[in-house]
């Protein structure tokens, strides 16, 4: 009977798997398989460090774009946990990079919130957007850079140890403002977490 109304509700709601198009999966064995953690590290500019579970590639980068264009947030649960791998901090709490106000319109949800919630981090707000920032897909290192400074305010934090959190990492321009704002408070920042970093042949420089 389970069977059976699965397959039922598969011709109401056809699904397809985000990885692959597999049909009648959200995401089938092979492309589940393909998003176990494969942690990367980075350093960005004044040494903070970033630490991936994955790369912003092939199945992964499909499974993410699903999550955050077709708001399939059932996928927010595998990514999830491949970014719980990429966590080697004790004694901190995560803080989420918050989505912008047009990114909350169109999804419905912040994305980047939604995957620590799933890689069950605790999880402080301490980040709020200070000025609307451009679109940065389409722009160099430098001008994304000048595109995100300032972009952040934080909370009062004197003394808290955090650790930033985003979706993915390519020149790393918004971690690194995220970083400013938390000192700014008064946090102490150990470090970053993304879900993915951005292949290195494929950053915008």
């Amino acid at each position: 009977m389970a069977q059976a109304l699965v397959e039922a509700l598969a011709v109401v709601f056809p699904t397809w798997c985000a990885g692959c198009d597999e049909v009648d999966v959200s995401l089938c064995d092979a492309c589940r398989a393909g998003l176990a953690a494969q942690p990367v590290r980075r350093h960005l500019g004044n040494a903070l460090e970033v630490r991936s579970a994955l790369r912003f590639e092939g199945v992964a980068a499909r499974v993410l774009r699903a999550l955050k264009e077709e708001g399939r947030t059932g996928l927010a649960r595998p990514l999830g946990h491949a970014m719980a791998a990429a966590w080697v901090y004790d004694d901190a709490v995560a803080v989420p990079v918050p989505s912008s106000r047009a990114s909350m319109r169109r999804r419905g949800f912040a994305a980047t919130e939604l995957l620590t919630k799933r890689a069950g981090l605790r999880t402080a707000r301490l980040l709020v957007p200070a000025r609307r920032a451009a679109d940065q897909r389409g722009l160099s290192r430098t001008e994304r850079m000048a595109n995100m400074s300032g972009a952040f305010v934080a909370r009062p934090a004197e003394g808290v140890r955090v650790v930033l959190i985003d979706d993915v990492v390519t020149t790393g321009a918004t971690l690194l403002d995220a970083r400013r704002a938390l000192r700014d408070a008064g946090a102490i920042v150990l470090g970053a977490v993304t879900a993915m970093d951005t292949p290195r042949r494929r950053r915008t420089e």
